[in-house]
């Protein structure tokens, strides 16, 4: 008897340790600060951002910022598209979500620390993980529910986790907007998450550049 006990918890323990294997984790990163130029740009870009600051957003805005993978490229496009001198545009949220969530600088031959990319989920997400199928936990101990409700039995918290997508849920006051993704980790864990902390690595991103001693933005879109 002892020893079937004993078989017993070494199967349940082989199984636990399998499925804890089986998590899979995109890093957060953050290498700001292995540039203290691009820091304090970056510091001054937050704060910019945060206060709606239409003048200095368009003053870091290279000539010919590519808005889209369509090739919509230059400064009068970005106004039109985003329309920044009202303080409801879209972009200071969505700005804000890439900008303050890391990145990391991509050196391109002997040129280092001089083009940076964020957030931190872009180009991130392993190598053989869909993006059109596996999302990011955008955030470290987000919680994760048994329905799609803030008043929901808390089943959880992800950290940065690669989820796969099963289930959408419409915003009651707007049904055009998605305001919760049903998940499912690889390891098995499944409940509702919000979807402000759910991205891919093909979500909006934003890129930088320093040219002629001076940072400047050299992309911001969404798309592959």
């Amino acid at each position: 008897m002892k020893n079937l006990i004993l078989l017993c918890l070494l199967v349940f323990s082989f199984l636990t340790i399998s499925a804890q294997k089986e998590e899979r984790f995109v890093k957060f990163v953050d290498e700001a600060k292995k540039d203290a130029s691009f820091l304090t740009f970056r510091t001054k870009l937050i704060a910019a951002a945060k206060r709606r600051d239409t003048k200095y957003i368009l003053s870091i805005l290279d000539k010919e910022i590519q808005n889209s993978r369509n090739g919509t490229d230059g400064i009068k496009e970005f106004k039109d598209d985003w329309k920044i001198e009202r303080r409801d545009s879209k972009f200071w949220d969505e700005f804000l979500r890439v900008i303050t969530n890391g990145g990391q600088f991509m050196n391109s031959g002997e040129a280092k620390n001089t083009f940076f990319t964020a957030p931190f989920t872009y180009p991130d997400l392993p190598d053989d993980a869909d993006g059109s199928n596996y999302h990011v936990i955008f955030g470290k101990n987000v919680t994760y529910r048994a329905k799609p409700e803030m008043s929901a039995r808390v089943v959880g918290k992800l950290s940065y986790n690669v989820v796969e997508i099963t289930e959408t849920v419409n915003d009651k006051k707007d049904p055009e907007k998605v305001a919760w993704y049903k998940i499912k980790t690889p390891g098995g864990k499944t409940g509702f998450v919000k979807a402000e902390f759910i991205r891919d690595s093909i979500d909006y991103r934003a890129g930088f550049e320093k040219r002629n001693g001076k940072w400047k933005m050299i992309y911001f879109y969404v798309g592959d």
